[in-house]
């Protein structure tokens, strides 16, 4: 059973760093994209930064800069890298594996990411 798992999260003030990561992707065949969602409180769940097929690198324009996203298979470990962080970065943020062959999201159960002085 799969099962992925985030760490991590914290308080950070402003201006601030964390780096998030996931385990439990190894045994997921037909990855297709993997990489990172967050909800705020009242808001949508959205992208954050992923992988698409392989190595490609997709981020949402609000963490540009701001935000690596890197994986080590070996590991089996995701890392999102965040500097910079400011107030509206403030959210749950999940692991996200997409399986083309299984045709499933698998997600994690997230980790809090609070910014605030």
């Amino acid at each position: 059973q799969v099962q992925l798992e985030e760490s991590g999260g914290g308080l950070v003030q402003p201006g601030g760093s964390l780096t998030l990561s996931c385990t439990g992707f190894r045994s997921i065949i037909g990855i297709h994209t993997m990489g990172w969602f967050r909800q705020a409180p009242g808001k949508e769940r959205e992208l954050v930064a992923r992988f698409i097929s392989g190595d490609t690198t997709d981020y949402a324009d609000s963490v540009k800069g701001r935000v690596t996203i890197s994986r080590d298979n070996a590991k089996n470990t995701m890392t999102l890298q965040m500097n910079n962080l400011k107030p509206e970065d403030t959210a749950l943020y999940y692991c996200n594996v997409y399986s083309w062959s299984r045709g499933m999201d698998y997600w994690g159960k997230g980790t809090r990411v609070i910014v605030s002085s």
